[in-house]
């Protein structure tokens, strides 16, 4: 044998007689992210290895270094590695993002609101090299065809559109054609089950042949029933006065709309003295035709006794009643001939 192989077999012999299983360092195992590369399982006391952190992971702080001691133990792990960030996910419009965390191996999952479908794939997780494994998806509407018009009856959409192809959210109103009502929904809308609400009915409704008024009369009125949204106009002859619409409109619900009345006029019910009427002062007996229209106002002039002065008190008419005031006291014939600047109405005013 050789000098120099006998030398080598001798120096291998006495290496292997110093070092025991008991102070072999074994390979520490990955922890908390940090790791080490190369194949080597078994280490001697005093050797010196460097950690890395693990795909995923960055370094934070710690020394990389570990030492194998003489009782087979490695010195205290102080590397600290971190999982990479991904970023924020965007969320979806019309949708919504789920997640806890947004590291390495963390998963996001997605989801629509209602009437939009998902469009691409509802889960994505952070990879090592901070990007995330799938894009963010889209939340796409559900969509309908067009509504059914039932007869009789039109839609006024929302917007204009073009095809026949709505999505979930549009929709419009339904009307009908008089004399035809609508009995149902009135809007109809695409639902998020890709179908139209149920639409409406559209039916004829008729109001009654419309009725006489008491000293009035109907303007070209056909004594025959009316349908839906049909008119017809009611009139006095002078001196009534209509109170309530001239047009009278067949309603929804089969009833015509408010009737109107012929109020009659009214007598100013005093015999001498003077009136205040539409501004103008007029002695009683000059006041013809003695007629005060219904809601028209007229005053008599009172008599406040402690200051000695005249005052106007107003009274309405209605409907053929017109009241006098209480305050007021007629004048004897006497007084009203040979003294009527005496009287209320032209002594001064309270002020």
């Amino acid at each position: 044998m050789r000098p120099a192989l006998q030398l080598l077999l001798l120096c291998h012999a006495g290496l292997f007689a110093s070092v025991t299983p008991e102070n072999v360092c074994e390979r520490p195992p990955p922890q908390d992210g940090s790791e080490l590369v190369g194949g080597q399982y078994f280490f001697e006391p005093g050797t010196q290895i460097i950690l890395s952190c693990s795909q995923g992971y960055t370094p934070s702080g710690g020394s990389r270094k570990m030492v194998c001691k003489s009782d087979g133990k490695w010195t205290e792990r102080t590397l600290k590695c971190i999982p990479k960030r991904c970023p924020a996910p965007d969320t979806p419009e019309n949708g919504k993002v789920h997640y806890d965390n947004i590291v390495y191996k963390s998963n996001v999952t997605y989801s629509c609101n209602e009437g939009f479908i998902l469009q691409g794939a509802r889960s994505t997780e952070c990879l090592h090299n901070g990007q995330w494994s799938n894009p963010p998806p889209e939340c796409e509407p559900v969509t309908c065809g067009l509504p059914h018009i039932p007869p009789y009856a039109k839609i006024v959409y929302d917007r204009p559109f073009k095809g026949n192809i709505t999505t979930f959210g549009f929709g419009g109103e339904y009307q009908c054609r008089p004399p035809m009502v609508l009995f149902g929904n009135k809007r109809v809308t695409c639902g998020a089950d890709g179908f139209w609400t149920d639409p409406p009915e559209c039916r004829l409704v008729l109001c009654p042949v419309p009725i006489s008024i008491e000293n009035g009369f109907l303007s070209f009125a056909s004594q025959r029933e009316y349908g839906y949204k049909e008119r017809v106009r009611y009139g006095c002859p002078d001196p009534f006065v209509l109170d309530g619409p001239m047009d009278v409109e067949c309603e929804e619900t089969g009833h015509w709309s408010r009737t109107p009345v012929c109020r009659a006029p009214c007598t100013v019910d005093i015999k001498v003295g003077r009136i205040l009427y539409k501004g103008q002062k007029i002695w009683i007996e000059d006041f013809k035709p003695n007629r005060v229209l219904h809601a028209e106002q007229i005053a008599v002039y009172c008599l406040n006794k402690e200051r000695n002065c005249g005052y106007p008190a107003t009274t309405q008419c209605f409907d053929g009643v017109l009241q006098t005031p209480k305050c007021y006291e007629e004048p004897s014939a006497e007084t009203y001939k040979t003294n009527p600047n005496s009287l209320p109405s032209e002594i001064n005013m309270c002020s």
